[in-house]
């Protein structure tokens, strides 16, 4: 039996449809389609253990058809996981293609939820460059993975201040290149500004004013809050 095939017993005893196995693990029903037809062998990331832990099987009984007993003395992990899915790179002062048509599954990593915003969506960028390296009381530096919330899913709850560490997407060429970037909001009365915090002075702040049109002639949107940085040794 394949793993796409213990995914479908799993939700069998459950009584559960695609839908619902894609509602509540936050991986995408076209993802969970895919599983459930064979289409891909190994999911990208943490996609196995959120799907395990979703349904309540072993990790181990899901991915190789292992019974984990009792008298193995291995400990199911307890509290509930989210599906963050990695949405891109951040770097700044680069301007990449934007492809509309992009179908490529995305890397899904198992997070905590969010305390304070247990609905919202929570996204992984990937930082490049070092355009944050001298940030207080903590640096965001190249290599690590930040874990930010969906600003749209907030915009109602949260007002924007001063000091706010945010992901910040510029466009260009009628939408069709677009930047991201890791920025620390300034708020002043007739503007807004997004500085990055860094020892290298080539990195310059995003200058808006109240209609969001930038200084450049560039359109500037918040797209995320950084809520959390991840940096995994390798050894």
């Amino acid at each position: 039996m394949n793993w796409w095939q213990r995914l479908q017993v799993a939700m069998d005893a459950k009584g559960w449809k695609k839908k619902e196995l894609s509602n509540r693990s936050g991986i995408p029903y076209d993802s969970v389609n895919k599983y459930l037809r064979g289409d891909i062998s190994q999911p990208r990331g943490d996609t196995l253990k959120i799907l395990a832990n979703t349904l309540g099987v072993s990790h181990l009984w899901l991915r190789d058809g292992i019974e984990v007993t009792e008298h193995q003395n291995v400990k199911p992990i307890t509290g509930q996981l989210v599906a963050a899915a990695v949405i891109g790179r951040v770097e700044a002062g680069t301007f990449r293609e934007v492809d509309a048509f992009d179908q490529r599954e995305r890397e899904l990593v198992s997070v905590p939820p969010d305390d304070r915003f247990p609905n919202a969506r929570q996204m992984i960028f990937d930082v490049s460059g070092d355009s944050m390296n001298d940030l207080k009381p903590r640096p965001i530096l190249e290599g690590d993975r930040i874990v930010a919330i969906s600003f749209e899913d907030i915009a109602n709850e949260v007002v924007l201040r001063d000091g706010m560490v945010v992901i910040v997407e510029r466009s260009k060429d009628g939408g069709m290149t677009r930047e991201w970037s890791v920025k620390q909001v300034e708020i002043y009365q007739d503007r807004t500004e997004f500085h990055p915090r860094s020892t290298n002075p080539r990195h310059k702040p995003i200058i808006i004013n109240r209609d969001y049109s930038a200084d450049d002639g560039t359109q500037v949107e918040i797209i995320a809050l950084a809520r959390r940085i991840i940096n995994d040794l390798s050894f």
